[in-house]
C-alpha cells in the first residue's frame, strides 16, 4: 500500500464536506450578528438537505413563509445553500471515484469524512468559539423627585468573550482547505505513485472473490460443513439471490442494507445535529464544546478501527444500530427537557451527555463503514446508490425536524446565567 495514496486519498475525502462542517463549528460566534440567532442551524439543516432538490425546496420556503415578511441573512443562506449543492453532489460522485483504486482506500477516504468535521472543529476550538461569562446587569432608572439618576442591579446578562481571529480568518481557512482538497484530487489522477495503486481489469474481476477468501468476514462465506442441516438447495429456496449488484445479498438483505443506512444518516446528519444545542447548553458552554469536539473525534476514529477491523456482518451492523439509536434517543429526551434535562446541576449530567454524544457519533459512524465496505463489494453502481440514500435520509431527517424545531417552538432555549430548574 501507498502511504502517499492513503494521504491524498484522506484529503480527498475531507473537501467531501469540510467546507460546510466548518460552518456547523463557527455557528456560536456567527448567530450573535445575524437575524436568525440560534433558529440558524435548524434553517441550515433544511438548506443543506434541499440542495438535493432545488424546487421542493423554493416549494417549502414559500409554504413556510420563512423568507418574506422577516429579516433574514439572505446571502448567507444562499451561498450556504449553493455549497451544499456541492457537498450533496460529492455524497454520489466521491464513493464511485474512489472504485477505481484498491478497496483498502475506500475507508481511508471514510476517515477524511470524518476529518472533514473534527479539523474546522478543533480550528474553531483555538478561535475560541462560544465561550461566555456572566455579568451583572445594572440598570440605571431615573428619580423624578431630584432629577437624578440611580443604579439598580439588575439580573446577570451571557456576555461572549471576543474570539482570538474573526470569522472571515475562518472562512478563509476553509476555503484554503477546499484548494488542498482540490490539489490531493488532481494528485489522484495525475501522480505516478497512485497510477500504480489503481484496480487493474483483472482486479476488477476477481477482487471480491480474493477479499472473501482472504478475510472470511461475509455471512455468506461459510462453507456447506458449517451449515450441515441446511443443503445448497434450502438455502437457495429460502433465501433467493437479489440483482443488486453481483448477487451476494438477498432482495430482503439489500433493502435492510439501505433502510439502515438511510436511518443512519438521517439521525447523524439532519436529527440530532438540529438539536445539539438544547441537549447540551443546559449543562453549560464547557459541556457543549466537549461533546461536538469529541463527536467530532469519535467520527474518525471509527472509520480508523474499521481499517484495521473491517466487517460485512449484518447482524453486527443491525446491533450497532440499535445502541446508536438508543444514544441518539438519550440525546433528543434531553433535548426535549431543555432547559431543565435530567441531572442538569451536577457534574454526573454533563458527563452523561458528552459520553452520549460520543458513543452516538462512534457506533453509527461504524455502521456507516461496514456499509460502505458491503457496497463497495457490490460494485460500482452500488456506491451511487449508496450516496443518493446517505442524501435521501439526510433530507427526510431534516424537512421532519425543520417544523418541530424553527416553526412549533417544542424545543425551548434556556438563559446560561438566570435559568432556574426546580431540584
Amino acid at each position: 500500500m501507498s502511504l502517499l495514496t492513503h494521504v491524498l486519498a484522506c484529503l480527498f475525502g475531507m473537501g467531501s464536506w469540510v467546507a460546510i462542517n466548518g460552518m456547523w463549528v463557527e455557528l456560536p460566534l456567527v448567530v450573535q450578528e445575524i437575524p436568525e440567532h440560534w433558529y440558524l442551524p435548524s434553517y441550515l439543516t433544511v438548506l443543506i438537505q434541499m440542495a438535493n432538490i432545488g424546487p421542493l425546496f423554493i416549494t417549502l420556503m414559500h409554504r413556510f413563509l420563512t423568507i418574506a415578511g422577516s429579516l433574514h441573512s439572505v446571502p448567507l443562506l444562499v451561498l450556504s445553500f449553493l455549497l451544499s449543492v456541492v457537498d450533496c453532489t460529492s455524497s454520489v460522485t466521491f464513493l464511485p471515484f474512489m472504485m477505481r483504486l484498491h478497496p483498502q482506500y475506500l475507508t481511508t477516504y471514510f476517515a477524511g469524512e470524518g476529518l472533514s468535521g473534527l479539523v474546522p472543529a478543533m480550528v474553531a476550538l483555538i478561535q475560541g468559539v462560544g465561550v461566555v461569562h456572566c455579568e451583572n446587569v445594572t440598570l440605571l432608572a431615573n428619580t423624578t423627585a431630584v432629577n437624578s439618576t440611580t443604579a439598580v442591579s439588575g439580573d446577570l446578562q451571557a456576555v461572549s468573550e471576543p474570539a482570538k481571529f474573526s470569522a472571515q480568518i475562518f472562512f478563509l481557512f476553509l476555503s484554503s482547505m477546499m484548494v488542498v482538497c482540490l490539489i490531493a484530487f488532481i494528485l489522484l489522477n495525475c501522480h505516478p505513485a497512485v497510477s500504480r495503486e489503481r484496480k487493474s481489469n483483472i482486479y476488477y474481476v476477481t477482487d471480491l472473490a480474493q477479499e472473501k477468501r482472504d478475510q472470511g468476514l461475509s455471512l455468506h462465506s461459510q462453507s456447506p460443513e458449517q451449515k450441515p442441516m441446511i443443503s445448497s438447495q434450502e438455502m437457495a429456496r429460502w433465501e433467493p439471490r437479489s440483482s443488486f449488484g453481483r448477487g451476494t445479498y438477498s432482495n430482503f438483505e439489500v433493502v435492510f442494507i439501505f433502510f439502515v443506512l438511510a436511518w443512519v444518516n438521517a439521525l447523524t446528519n439532519a436529527v440530532l445535529p438540529s438539536v445539539q444545542s438544547f441537549s447540551c447548553l443546559p449543562y453549560g458552554n464547557q459541556a457543549y464544546h466537549l461533546a461536538a469536539t469529541l463527536a467530532a473525534v469519535a467520527n474518525p476514529m471509527a472509520c480508523f478501527i474499521a481499517m484495521f477491523v473491517p466487517q460485512r456482518s449484518l447482524i453486527l451492523m443491525g446491533v450497532l444500530t440499535l445502541c446508536g439509536t438508543g444514544f441518539g434517543a438519550y440525546i433528543m429526551a434531553m433535548a426535549a427537557l431543555s432547559p431543565c434535562p435530567l441531572l442538569v446541576d451536577s457534574t454526573s449530567g454533563s458527563v452523561i451527555i458528552v459520553f452520549a454524544w460520543i458513543l452516538f457519533v462512534l457506533t453509527l459512524s461504524y455502521v456507516k463503514v461496514i456499509i460502505g465496505v458491503i457496497l463497495r463489494d457490490e460494485g460500482h453502481s452500488a456506491l451511487v446508490w449508496c450516496g443518493a440514500v446517505v442524501q435521501l435520509g439526510s433530507m427526510v431527517g431534516a424537512v421532519s425536524m425543520f417544523p418541530v424545531v424553527s416553526l412549533y417552538g417544542l424545543f425551548k432555549s434556556g438563559d446560561a446565567c438566570n435559568t432556574k430548574c426546580p431540584i
